[in-house]
């Protein structure tokens, strides 16, 4: 499947004193890229809950941090479906310095699809399930 891509530059507020990316503010920089990739196909997560009632959630992931990030940098973040299942999408996200390709941070991330009364994994809407397939 096709990957996405969303630029991210590190603000002073996403480091610690010594001006390295905080641990956590990675998994932020990665929730905004599965946003954006939404909205890259017409879907708000809003929209989705209205209009399908479902919601998205982290079922699960894993983090590899192998280079830190430095406050004002230029990074890319790289989201691609590894796997699209009825009820759930495993993503590989790959954080990396915009220029040179060198990878910071490795994730995969499984998203859960949750109807939003039950709280409980439902199938994608077909509607969506393709728009994630192309």
């Amino acid at each position: 499947m096709s990957e996405f891509i969303w630029p991210i530059r590190v603000y002073y507020e996403d480091t610690d004193s010594g001006g390295v990316v905080y641990h956590s503010n990675y998994l932020n920089f990665m929730e905004r890229a599965r946003t954006e990739w939404l909205r890259s196909m017409q879907l708000e997560q809003d929209e989705l809950i209205n209009e399908y009632g479902i919601m998205f959630v982290v079922r699960s992931l894993s983090i590899d941090y192998q280079k830190p990030a430095l406050f004002n940098e230029a990074l890319l973040v790289k989201t691609t479906i590894q796997k699209l299942a009825k009820a759930s999408i495993i993503f590989e996200q790959l954080i990396l310095r915009e220029y040179g390709e060198q990878v910071l941070t490795k994730a995969i991330v499984k998203i859960a699809c949750l109807g939003i009364t039950e709280k409980r994994p439902v199938a994608l809407p077909e509607a969506v399930y393709k728009k994630f397939a192309n």
